[in-house]
């Protein structure tokens, strides 16, 4: 973290150029030795709350000094409301709260003292912890502190369910896949956590948490829809004990087939923290011990997940170093301009070996016979690369090439064009794991409170998509793909003029990932879209230069953006699209560049508290410790290209 207190750009005269040259320098100093970013990836309290919590659950000996770094984190983070929220300086959140209050008290956080009386009033006010979250609910069953009636029945035995049935694992997002198969085995053999210390949250319900029932209806749940899938897990509840035990072993086995096929070494099982910690307990549950190698490396792979800062520590969802190293190859590219890509030749070079080309993942269930040929956010996750970060890494490799042929770049860059365009799903859309994950009524079902059970085609990614194809020579009348993608990404355009984020914080987001699209796809900057999108960015942009956008805006009852103080990351994306809509000498753009120099630090990078990343929309976001690092750099470096030359046309996708 770049905290400290500087004077400002502006004050210290630092001019256009030496601003470029300082957070240059900055962003590769951060470089490994191998040539690769990667960033810090920080989510909020639940993350390193479950990590001690599964500590605890499996009876491993005390770390006293990292639970005590890790509880410093935690009250750190706690906010004035008394409860935990979701990104920095946000609203309370139930099940974030209740996870961090019993961590702490896990730690040895003495219950009357005045942070945890705080955050136990401000959990009481709001109903108590039976409105927790599904996933808050199964940890409870786990710890015994509910019953397994507080959850929506598991049943492991949809492992043997056909393609056709209504619920099968196709039918998922890759992260609601690795999570919940570990889970059902849980579900299913309802094991107690070993919890030495006895420590319980019985105080942090408003009536006996063993009375508590199936949690009621989410905001965006069909209520129609709900009860039906509510009445089907009650016929599953009252059969569960009885069902046939042989086809219960089945499914178990088929189970840690399929698991241990995806374990992924020591980048953990779908390289994220959840499905890791539910392996491991479900290791635990089937009697495996702590040398059991499938159980023994996804621990490892857990710890590799940590951040120990000196005086606190926490623990990451997952780390992003293909997509940190493809972003800021961009962001150093564009600050050299002339002089061509090759201080980023060792970063791409890194990512080179990374190219996903001889495992077809979950994603070919319904793409078979699509080759694969993409990347991965993480450094390994082969089962689940991803067409965001495929589409960065490529259009990175092809500004390389052009300063420098290499043949190596166009074989990777060939294949990587034929694996995006072979997932592009039915409405002309792209998603970012699967391929017409759009079963949208699974979303109703009582395991699905958090609405993020799928992985359908969403405007940020469908622009990344469509922004690769324009760069690499295709136009709507060569390529059908770029085609369909333009218009989806017409018919999604709101109102207002904004596109929808899913992946970064949010209408700011999603409209800097369509208008470079739009622009690289050869759009006539006067198209009404485009002017719309352009007017829509500057009525948005703060009194002091910036952009900024709260997480609310997220909200099932849109309304419009929602506003909030400024962030180097969301100015640069706001910067980055009105450039790309042919807006370089906008005033607004000129006040966010001024805006960007006047909070640069002395070393070159930007203080960015704020969250601005997202995992899902309403329940899980995410502080890129790189967003501030490079996009920055790349809005001020594109300002300073753009100014530079007659035509002012951004001429790449992003």
């Amino acid at each position: 973290m770049d905290s400290g207190i500087y004077s400002s750009g502006a004050e210290r005269g630092r001019t256009l150029e030496a601003s470029i040259d300082a957070a240059r320098s900055a962003l590769m100093s951060h470089r490994r030795d191998d040539g690769h970013w990667v960033f810090e990836l920080e989510a909020d309290a639940t993350i390193p709350a479950e990590y001690v919590l599964m500590r605890h659950y499996l009876g491993e000996p005390v770390a006293t000094e990292l639970e005590a770094k890790i509880a410093v984190y935690l009250r750190r983070i706690q906010g004035a409301h008394g409860g935990w929220p979701l990104v920095h300086g946000g609203d309370f959140d139930m099940s974030a709260s209740v996870k961090a209050y019993f961590g702490l008290k896990m730690i040895g956080d003495d219950i009357n003292a005045p942070h945890m009386v705080r955050a136990r009033e401000a959990i009481l006010a709001r109903g108590g912890a039976i409105n927790s979250n599904v996933f808050t609910r199964f940890l409870l069953a786990m710890y015994g502190v509910t019953t397994w009636r507080a959850v929506p029945v598991l049943p492991v035995e949809i492992m043997l369910l056909p393609s056709w049935s209504p619920f099968t694992l196709t039918k998922i997002s890759y992260w609601a896949r690795t999570t919940i198969v570990p889970l059902m085995v849980l579900s299913v053999l309802k094991p107690v956590a070993r919890n030495a210390k006895g420590v319980g949250i019985d105080e942090l319900f408003l009536q006996d948490p063993k009375s508590i029932g199936l949690l009621a209806k989410a905001p965006h749940q069909n209520a129609a829809l709900f009860k039906l899938f509510g009445s089907i897990d009650k016929v599953l509840r009252a059969i569960e004990p009885v069902m046939p035990k042989k086809y219960r072993k089945l499914a178990i086995e088929k189970a840690l087939v399929f698991l241990e096929e995806r374990l992924n070494g020591e980048d953990g099982l779908g390289a994220i923290f959840p499905p890791m910690a539910n392996a491991v307990m479900m290791y635990d549950a089937l009697g495996y011990g702590e040398d059991y190698p499938p159980r023994a490396i996804q621990r490892r792979a857990i710890e590799l997940l940590l951040v120990d800062r000196g005086d606190e520590a926490y623990c990451q969802p997952c780390v992003s170093p293909v997509w940190d190293t493809a972003l800021a190859s961009h962001a150093v590219i564009e600050a050299d301009g002339t002089q061509g890509s090759g201080a980023v030749r060792p970063a791409l070079d890194w990512l080179l070996p990374r190219q996903v080309l001889d495992l077809k993942g979950d994603w070919a269930a319904k793409a078979p016979d699509v080759r694969p040929g993409g990347w991965a956010f993480q450094y390994n996750n082969a089962h689940y690369p991803d067409l965001d970060d495929t589409a960065v890494v490529v259009m990175a490799l092809d500004r390389a090439r052009k300063d420098a042929p290499n043949p190596a770049y166009d074989t990777a860059i060939a294949r990587g064009r034929e694996w995006i365009e072979g997932m592009q799903s039915d409405d002309g859309g792209w998603a970012a794991f699967d391929v017409n994950n759009t079963e949208y009524y699974l979303n109703n079902i009582p395991f699905s409170d958090h609405g993020a059970l799928l992985d359908p085609p969403t405007e940020d990614v469908t622009a990344r998509c469509v922004s690769m194809l324009a760069q690499l020579g295709e136009t709507p009348e060569s390529s059908r793909a770029l085609a369909r993608g333009i218009e989806y990404l017409r018919k999604t355009q709101l109102p207002d003029g904004s596109w929808y984020g899913r992946w970064g914080l949010n209408y700011v987001y999603g409209t800097w990932s369509v208008l470079c699209a739009l622009n690289a796809a050869g759009l006539d900057h006067q198209d009404p879209a485009i002017r719309k999108a352009v007017a829509w960015l500057a009525s948005i942009q703060n009194p002091d230069g910036g952009w900024g956008e709260d997480a609310i805006s997220y909200k099932l009852d849109y309304r419009g953006y929602e506003s909030s103080a400024s962030t180097a990351s969301q100015t640069a994306w706001a910067l980055l699209a009105l450039m790309a809509a042919g807006e370089v000498d906008h005033p607004a753009v000129a006040r966010g560049i001024e805006y960007l120099k006047s909070t640069q630090t002395e070393k070159g990078l930007w203080d960015e508290q704020r969250y601005t990343g997202t995992g899902f929309p309403r329940v899980f976001y995410l502080r890129y410790h790189g967003y501030s690092k490079f996009f920055p750099l790349w809005a001020l470096a594109r300002y300073r290209n753009l100014r530079s030359t007659n035509s002012k046309v951004v001429g790449v996708g992003m």
